[in-house]
């Protein structure tokens, strides 16, 4: 070997050492969904075209990461790069100042090609402080085989009292069959954010136009009753314990006749590496009881930079990646069209590869009819179908998600969840200095 070669091998050495001791590393908060446990496997793809960056991830299940990552940005704490947040916090936190614009990601990265649905909910005043990595709304997903043998068939379109009979009907407790798999678990993100949309289409709401909360009213017994009546007769054991990977797993595992619950969810369902019943699957509009409204909602996990984060420009890079037409294409690649994160873009919808997926179609129109401005039957003063857009409501629906919780789980009686929901809402409302 040369002199020369001897330098050039010895300062390439020093380069990449050089590269590894001052990569910056940004700390990634993010929610142990299948799709995000995905991106963490291919973001080797992202440090390979950014060596100069190293990712630290600290994946967490849904309600542990929204208790942290709130307490992080509030504090401006500065414990993450890169937070996994939902459509509610990116308004409210957005107007706070706690969230860094991403106004100037590149002309490449192409925001206009974002759902209009989507993007609408994370932008404020003109600037959008979050990026989508997938949107999603609800709807039906059924097993074929079931439904037959039931001797029925779902209508694109079905109503509850449908979604009931078919339950009933469907449900074999002695083989481990459940009609119906819906989230009980606690939660403002979880049986609160269900019931929410659900209690929408049975003409309920959180508030009338003067802040004044609504649990005392006929709606909400009614919407309460019919979900506890349901689980009880068609529901498996312990449901109060399930919220959206627990009943995933149920249905995966052959368990569910139906789960209704997140469009994101399809790819999971239908994937014969994870799904029992992969080819058994149907999809079906979230239900309605005639008022107007279905019991979809309207959500996206999104990707934003906390203010308190010091790495800002490494922090765009990595979102732009990830919320990338070029991602999409890379999960296309390695995993197949069906396991891309859906909802975001509306060049995904006009892909003729993707509109071979069973689900693309049921899963644009559920997210196009949601309508958060617009959620309930009569008029709120609050936008947001499965949330209320203000800052006292994850605490409030934390709280009421336990007396829901409890009254799926026998512990309270229907009338005594709701009165105790209508007290704390009342006490917390009034407290917080509504109406304003």
């Amino acid at each position: 070997m040369t002199n020369l070669a001897r330098v050039v091998m010895g300062a390439t050495a020093l380069s990449l050492v050089a590269t590894a001791a001052f990569a910056e590393k940004l700390t990634i908060a993010t929610v142990n969904n299948g799709d995000m446990i995905r991106m963490q496997k291919l973001s080797d793809d992202f440090t390979a075209k950014n060596p100069e960056i190293e990712l630290e991830w600290v994946t967490l299940e849904e309600n542990v990461l929204r208790q942290r990552v709130t307490t992080d940005i509030a504090t401006k704490g500065g414990q993450y790069d890169v937070m996994t947040i939902g459509t509610y916090e990116v308004p409210i936190w957005g107007r706070q100042g706690w969230l860094v614009s991403l106004n100037d990601l590149p002309a490449s990265y192409d925001v206009e090609d974002i759902l209009p649905a989507i993007r609408g909910g994370l932008t404020v005043d003109g600037n959008l402080y979050a990026a989508p990595f997938y949107g999603e709304s609800s709807m039906v997903m059924y097993r074929k085989d079931l439904m037959e043998k039931a001797g029925l068939t779902m209508p694109k379109a079905p109503t509850w009292d449908f979604i009931a009979k078919a339950a009933r009907a469907m449900t074999d407790k002695q083989n481990e069959v459940f009609g119906v798999c819906l989230r009980g678990k606690a939660g403002w993100g979880e049986n609160v954010a269900f019931l929410t949309a659900t209690s929408n289409s049975f003409g309920a709401k959180w508030f009338d136009m003067e802040w004044k909360p609504q649990f005392d009213s006929a709606a909400w017994k009614n919407t309460l009753t019919f979900y506890i009546d349901l689980m009880k007769d068609a529901g498996p054991p312990g449901a109060s314990s399930n919220g959206f990977n627990e009943n995933l797993a149920l249905f995966q595992s052959g368990k569910c006749g139906m789960w209704i619950d997140a469009t994101v969810a399809a790819s999971f369902v239908t994937n014969p590496k994870d799904s029992t019943v992969a080819d058994k699957v149907g999809f079906a509009l979230a239900p309605d009881t005639g008022l107007g409204k279905r019991g979809n909602w309207l959500w996206a996990w999104s990707l934003a930079i906390p203010a308190g984060s010091q790495k800002t420009e490494s922090a765009k890079k990595f979102i732009a990646w990830a919320t990338s037409k070029e991602y999409l294409a890379l999960v296309a690649s390695k995993e197949g069209w069906a396991n891309v994160p859906p909802g975001t873009r509306a060049s995904l919808y006009a892909n003729p590869e993707y509109a071979k997926v069973p689900f693309a179609q049921m899963t644009l129109d559920s997210i196009n009819s949601a309508d958060p401005k617009n959620p309930t039957v009569d008029p709120v003063p609050y936008v947001g179908i499965q949330f209320v857009a203000i800052p006292e409501f994850q605490g409030i629906a934390t709280a009421v998600g336990q007396q829901f919780s409890a009254a799926l789980a026998g512990n309270l009686s229907v009338d005594q969840a709701l009165k105790n929901a209508q007290s704390l809402t009342e006490r917390t409302m009034k407290k917080a200095g509504y109406p304003k």
